[in-house]
């Protein structure tokens, strides 16, 4: 059984598709999102849940005081529960409904604008490094200036290529089999941190 576990929603029970997903424990999730809430990470974010599966992420976050969440998850079959899971838990806690886009994430990427301040990314472990980076590049202009980007893989995964997404690593942490990244955009010096011509010939 997969569950929210704490805020105005806790206790909520949410369905979890039959195949094709991997929802994060509850066990991983209570850590996670311990340190996220102790980060002031959760308050108020317009969060992003990316291969949202059960919607157990995004929907945490709304438990928890976020002010929106956008889930998307490809199946048509695991959309309609993500959908079911989003009216149980704004019922549960008189939260506002999280938005379900039935799309691959890749796609949703592209064309959306954001801005979100929290964003998950559990893709499945077969997604190669490539789709991987893609992703992150194609997710970055749509970040806030000072988002927080989860990403979460098998502990036997490649590290995501931060790097190319123009994101910088916060915080690493094994889980048993599973590995999550705290990512960041990478902060730009300002005019007064840049290097003048008089700096540079010293």
């Amino acid at each position: 059984m997969t569950r929210i576990i704490a805020g105005t929603a806790g206790g909520t029970r949410l369905e979890v598709p039959d195949a094709g997903t991997r929802p994060t424990s509850d066990r991983v999730r209570e850590s996670l999102f311990g340190s996220l809430e102790s980060a002031g990470a959760i308050d108020d974010a317009r969060v992003l849940d990316l291969y949202a599966g059960s919607g157990a992420l995004g929907l945490e976050s709304l438990s928890r005081g976020a002010q929106s969440a956008e889930l998307v998850e490809r199946g048509r079959a695991a959309a309609a529960v993500v959908r079911r899971n989003a009216t149980a838990v704004a019922r549960a806690g008189n939260l506002p409904t999280a938005r379900v886009h039935e799309s691959a994430v890749h796609p949703f990427l592209v064309r959306t604008q954001g801005p979100f301040d929290l964003v998950f990314t559990d893709p499945p472990y077969d997604l190669d490094d490539d789709a991987m980076t893609a992703d992150l590049v194609a997710l970055a202009p749509s970040l806030s200036s000072d988002a927080l980007v989860v990403i979460e893989r098998a502990r036997r995964s490649t590290p995501p290529d931060l790097e190319a997404a123009g994101l910088e690593l916060v915080r690493e942490k094994t889980y048993g089999d599973t590995t999550i990244w705290w990512a960041q955009p990478r902060l730009q010096p300002t005019g007064a941190d840049q290097p003048t011509a008089e700096s540079q010939s010293r």
